[in-house]
């Protein structure tokens, strides 16, 4: 139907991304179109033309005004007025004598030549209602720029009254009107602009209802049992008025593919069907409807695998249609991200999460690219790769910021999670995009959780999670993980506490860890012995850790290898003094190792109920005495320096 416009076909290639920046507003988008949808010539305007535009502004201003169905009701037949009469001075214009159609047509009830009246459509209110198609106020199948914008505000107004049956008549009327060999002056840009801002309407409409429903708490039920007759029969209500809307949207998604399906539609137009499966595959994922969504993918994903394969063997324009064909291919896997994120299907969502990070050429939606990456870092946080994790929910942030979105400050908190649970010693909001949003108040509590974090203020961090819960505990992913952030951040804590102790009480550690259970100490104490992170044991029976010293003697600062290759690359001289070091390093790290032994067991017999304190001072101080004893340059003493500072750490 449109395709017969006498519009510049260059209209029809226009990029996907100019695309995304069309109107918003369909009203916004209608008031621009007016401007260029009349054709003026040297002489005054056309009479019929003038009011057309006269009749359809006035029903949308009683429209706007309208505070009951009977005015909306009345609007519509003003807009049905405007549709009549655009589509007999049409048919007129071909040679169609319309009177004789009417007539024929069994509407000679209706005068062709008159206005629509209220009766004629409340009368067609009723017909909608039951599911039929009308009294074809429109028999001729004539249609202009006018009759199409009518019909896309009656489409509105039915979904104003949540009417079901209304809007899916009026919208079928709409693909008929785009559909028609007969529709004159609507451009291919004007159609897809209305189809999706209706799509988006519809989908709105059901997501509205779907959360209202779900969100809405119960009033509080009285004695009475026949008001809690009344509350269930409410619910009842609600549920079959959601089931209505919920299988309106589908009716409508399923006629605009049909209609504008590449192959088989009678209006086949590739890049709208591939727009409609793809906000219906949207739909279909917020009605947990798994199995047809799948099927919407299937669909999507061999669309746009024929659609490459297409352009690498035909085009002319290879980097336009690949960068097309990129875009369209990130949006199906974000689809598909999603429901396997849903289904907890971690080894098919890594999957495509890689094929999605390995797509170029692409230039996808910042918005789109940045969900791929906020459940690409989840995944990743499932499999406990915190720092990959972390990684990527900065990448997402930044998508989101770049697009505007507030799910940023959303991402800014999974980013602050990871980090720490990662045990990075960076703060997330030293970097320059996250440090705009670091007193922000939604933010705030995050920023002083990180930096008592990094401080080990283990109590101020709790405080911290108990004061803020609507703001760090209300998000059900971070909720997932708030276990695992107090045992990182009770971990670091502990291990600080017990380093300078070769006995300590599990009382102690306790107390240090603002009094959590023994049992916790002795959980976290057995993950570290278990991870090679502590060498040592538990009394069971005394409560007591007992740490074992191990020194390690491999030389930090280089080694002799290193010291005699570097002798050689010098001349030779020092060759000596480095295979002298070596024997003097040997004697003063056994020597070494024996006083440190002795003095830890020199200060390890108190058996008292504090922390059990060792002369670590006392020890350094025996350790560095012995070991100068055999170093004879700046090179010597400084290895020597490096172990005793491996020992004091071990």
């Amino acid at each position: 139907g449109y395709k017969n416009s006498s519009t510049n076909d260059q209209s029809t290639t226009m990029s996907d991304e100019e695309y995304e920046y069309e109107y918003e507003d369909d009203d916004d988008y209608d008031q621009d179109e007016d401007m260029n949808s009349i054709q003026y010539t040297d002489d005054d305007e056309e009479p019929q033309d003038v009011e057309l535009e006269n009749a359809y502004y006035n029903a949308k201003g009683l429209r706007d005004s309208g505070v009951d169905s009977s005015d909306l009701m009345e609007a519509s037949a003003c807009f049905e007025t405007v549709i009549r009469k655009e589509s007999c001075a049409l048919a007129l214009e071909a040679g169609i004598d319309v009177h004789t159609m009417a007539n024929d047509k069994g509407t000679d009830d209706v005068d062709v030549d008159g206005d629509v009246t209220l009766q004629d459509a409340e009368e067609e209110g009723e017909n909608f209602a039951s599911g039929g198609r009308g009294s074809s106020l429109n028999s001729h199948g004539y249609y202009g720029i006018w009759g199409y914008k009518s019909l896309k505000q009656l489409v509105k107004l039915g979904l104003r009254l949540s009417d079901g049956a209304m809007t899916m008549t009026y919208y079928q009327r709409l693909l008929e009107c785009i559909s028609s060999p007969n529709c004159t002056g609507v451009s291919p840009n004007a159609v897809e602009t209305g189809v999706n801002n209706m799509l988006e309407r519809i989908s709105s409409a059901f997501q509205l209802t779907s959360s209202t429903s779900t969100t809405t708490p119960p009033s509080p039920a009285p004695s009475s049992s026949d008001t809690s007759q009344n509350n269930l029969v409410e619910v009842d209500g609600n549920n079959n008025k959601n089931n209505s809307k919920s299988q309106m949207a589908r009716n409508v998604y399923d006629a605009t593919i049909t209609i504008f399906h590449p192959r088989t539609g009678s209006c086949p137009n590739e890049r709208l069907w591939f727009k409609t499966n793809l906000k219906y595959g949207q739909l279909l994922y917020d009605m947990h409807e798994t199995a047809k969504l799948q099927a919407v993918i299937r669909d999507l994903l061999r669309s746009s695998h024929e659609k490459e394969q297409s352009h690498h063997n035909y085009s002319s324009n290879t980097t336009t249609n690949t960068s097309s064909s990129s875009t369209n291919l990130m949006e199906v896997y974000a689809l598909q991200i999603q429901l396997y994120s849903r289904l907890k299907d971690n080894k098919k969502l890594r999957g495509i999460f890689s094929k999605a990070m390995q797509v170029q050429g692409g230039i996808p939606h910042p918005r789109t690219l940045a969900l791929i990456q906020e459940l690409g870092g989840k995944m990743h946080m499932a499999s406990r790769e915190f720092e990959a994790a972390s990684k990527t929910f900065f990448q997402a942030f930044k998508s989101y910021d770049e697009a505007g979105d507030s799910a940023r400050l959303r991402c800014l908190k999974y980013l602050v999670m990871a980090s720490m649970l990662h045990e990075s010693t960076i703060n997330p909001f030293d970097s320059q995009e996250a440090r705009a949003y670091k007193d922000n108040p939604q933010i705030l509590a995050m920023t002083n959780l990180v930096q008592a974090f990094h401080n080990g203020e283990i109590q101020r961090f709790e405080q911290i999670l108990q004061r803020n819960r609507k703001h760090i505990m209300d998000d059900e992913f971070i909720r997932e993980y708030i276990d695992d952030l107090l045992r990182t951040i009770r971990i670091q804590v502990l291990q600080n506490v017990i380093r300078p102790y070769t006995r300590i009480k599990l009382t102690a550690i306790a107390r240090e860890l603002n009094n959590i259970p023994v049992e916790d100490v002795e959980n976290l104490l057995v993950s570290l012995i278990l991870d090679n992170k502590l060498n040592g044991q538990i009394d069971a029976e005394t409560g007591v850790l007992h740490k074992h010293l191990e020194i390690n003697t491999t030389p930090q600062l280089g080694t002799n290898s290193e010291s005699s290759s570097t002798a050689a690359g010098n001349g030779g001289t020092t060759t000596t003094a480095a295979s002298g070091m070596t024997s003097s390093n040997d004697r003063s790290m056994t020597m070494g190792r024996s006083n440190l032994s002795s003095s830890y067991r020199k200060y390890d017999h108190d058996n008292d109920d504090t922390i059990y304190e060792d002369s670590i001072f006392t020890t350094t101080q025996n350790l560095i005495s012995e070991e100068s004893k055999f170093c004879d340059s700046i090179d010597e003493i400084t290895i020597a320096l490096q172990r005793i500072t491996t020992a004091i750490a071990s």
